[in-house]
């Protein structure tokens, strides 16, 4: 994948095809400890022992549409190509937590790409059902975007109304500014 926030992407679909009804996207990008950790952890309906030791390979799938499945070993790969770690574990009927940890400066890391963009999209590309939460963390700064409480300030308004939309753009893109101190890419 060409930026980390593809890998979100890709891996927050998994939660959403595994029945998860929260998603969460935790982000610590930490100039100072020179790492960024990206934990996607869901509440779906998790793996069994015998596909969790083999989702790492990417001839294991459960699609049926075809007879691999790349996103999760190249998360895999490009986390330990930058001087990073994978872990990834799963309980049937509690959900799964998969945690990617990258060298900041390493020049293998893929380059962040647009989590705003990738948050909107997902909220977008599944309205009703799941929930999200982002959580991103720097040294000195915290963003928290959870749609539960996009949804209780709406009273029943659905998320994908135009002005909400706008809305949750420009609170994505206020919170980021706040983070990199009003500069943002």
């Amino acid at each position: 994948m060409r930026d980390l926030s593809l890998h979100i992407l890709d891996l927050t679909q998994n939660s959403v095809k595994a029945g998860a009804s929260l998603v969460q996207v935790l982000i610590r990008d930490s100039e100072r400890d020179d790492l960024i950790r990206i934990e996607i952890v869901d509440d779906g309906c998790g793996m069994d022992a015998d596909l969790l030791a083999r989702v790492t390979s990417p001839f294991t799938t459960t699609r049926t549409t075809r007879k691999v499945g790349l996103g999760i070993p190249m998360f895999k790969a490009n986390a330990e190509g930058s001087g990073g770690t994978f872990s990834i574990a799963s309980t049937v009927g509690e959900g799964t937590r998969v945690c990617g940890t990258f060298g900041r400066s390493n020049i293998d890391r893929p380059p962040m790409g647009d989590i705003q963009g990738t948050m909107l999209t997902l909220v977008l590309g599944t309205p009703e059902f799941p929930d999200y939460l982002l959580r991103y963390e720097t040294d000195d700064a915290a963003f928290t975007f959870d749609t539960r409480e996009v949804r209780a300030a709406l009273d029943g308004l659905p998320l994908d109304l135009p002005d909400v939309v706008a809305w949750m753009r420009d609170y994505l893109k206020e919170g980021f500014e706040q983070l990199s101190g009003g500069v943002t890419s």
